[in-house]
């Protein structure tokens, strides 16, 4: 696909073409969907044409494949986040775990300033389907012998400034470029005999969509499978 630019640093437009091509892949059950959430976060980090093309390289050229990829930035499909920044709102800012937890998921809102406190207990951020108090939220986190898990979805720029003492903070999503308007996230504090990890996932809807469209191609190919049978009886 992009053998003569193996190199080149691919564009935002680039990564959203190859993870539509994913997206079609395991609709047409042709990737199981731990394999497609695997490929689909490799997509959104890659930074080059290779890394790119290695995602696709055993899926079949036809009403899948992309259009060559360009080395101009492409508008790649708007997602709604101008419906999901809300400036002026409150949110919530406060999350806390005592030898417990705490979880902020589905439809919420996040301030822009949110502190997360784990004291031998664990706390879950699940942003994929949040709304954001301003287009930068900034998360400190404090975890001493305890852990806070963050969720973001694909999109969103995401900056980790944490330290670590006998424990740390995954910056592996550090550094995947934001789409046009999506919010910004920094993930900062001190994680002492604990950690704090940033995990790109697709919301829970998306998943389901997916899902359904798979099992709706699996019904349609067994339905054009059966049919020569019965024509023939």
């Amino acid at each position: 696909m992009t053998e003569d630019l193996p190199a080149l640093r691919a564009c935002d437009a680039d990564r959203e073409r190859v993870a539509e091509i994913l997206r079609d892949a395991v609709a047409e059950g042709r990737l199981a969907m731990e394999e497609f959430d695997e490929r689909l976060d490799a997509a959104y980090t890659a930074r080059t044409y290779r890394e790119l093309d290695v995602l696709t390289a055993d899926l079949p050229v036809g009403a899948a494949a992309p259009a060559p990829l360009s080395l101009r930035k492409e508008s790649a499909a708007p997602a709604p986040w101008a419906e999901r920044i809300v400036d002026g709102a409150e949110g919530s800012s406060v999350g806390l775990a005592l030898m417990g937890g705490f979880q902020r998921k589905g439809r919420w809102t996040i301030g822009r300033r949110f502190t997360a406190a784990c004291l031998m207990g664990g706390g879950e951020i699940d942003l994929r389907e949040a709304h954001f108090a301003g287009p930068e939220v900034v998360i400190t986190c404090w975890a001493l012998m305890g852990g806070v898990h963050i969720l973001v979805p694909p999109g969103v720029e995401v900056e980790v400034r944490g330290v670590g003492i006998m424990g740390g903070f995954d910056a592996r999503e550090e550094g995947v470029p934001g789409e046009p308007g999506a919010p910004r996230v920094i993930v900062k504090g001190l994680a002492m005999m604990g950690g704090v990890g940033v995990e790109r996932k697709l919301p829970r809807a998306e998943k389901r969509r997916l899902k359904e469209e798979q099992r709706r191609q699996k019904e349609e190919r067994r339905r054009l499978d059966d049919h020569p049978r019965k024509e023939g009886d």
